[in-house]
């Protein structure tokens, strides 16, 4: 048996290891899939997909010159297997952050608020002065240390 990239395969899983699986193809021939190339969705525990022995369909994604098969079963599944990935969450629009624990509040600018990238700057500026003065406050006795002091 001849194999190319994008033949469709049947195999049988040999070995499951943290990385990806290793089938045998029949006819002395065997293949790895890698972890990336299991599911649509996240695989953090390869075992919770495929199991040794189990039976699966495989496409051929490279043979090399030294005779390495890459296989793949997410791409051997048809189009419709992809409509079962999971939706991307969609991005929630950007909220406020809550009050610090000193009571503080961090300055956001609204969506509807056009302000300029100076007076945000500026903003940004004095928030994080007030900020550097309360840790001086807080602290008075501490050294400024960099590297190489002792």
């Amino acid at each position: 048996m001849q194999l190319a990239a994008g033949d469709i395969v049947e195999g049988k899983i040999t070995a499951v290891k943290d990385y990806g699986v290793f089938v045998d193809l029949g006819e002395g021939k065997s293949g790895m899939v890698h972890i990336s190339e299991i599911a649509y969705t996240y695989v953090s525990e390869i075992r919770d997909f495929v199991k040794e022995n189990d039976s699966v369909k495989l496409k051929v994604l490279s043979v090399s010159d030294d005779g390495k098969i890459s296989l793949s079963i997410k791409q051997a599944q048809p189009k419709e297997a992809d409509a079962q990935r999971p939706e991307r969450r969609e991005k929630k629009p950007y909220a406020p952050k809550a009050p610090a624990p000193d009571g503080s509040y961090v300055w956001t600018a609204k969506k509807s608020e056009s302000t300029s990238f100076e007076d945000m700057m500026s903003k940004f500026k004095a928030t994080s002065d007030e900020k550097f003065s309360d840790l001086k406050r807080k602290n008075p006795d501490a050294k400024r240390r960099g590297r190489g002091s002792k």
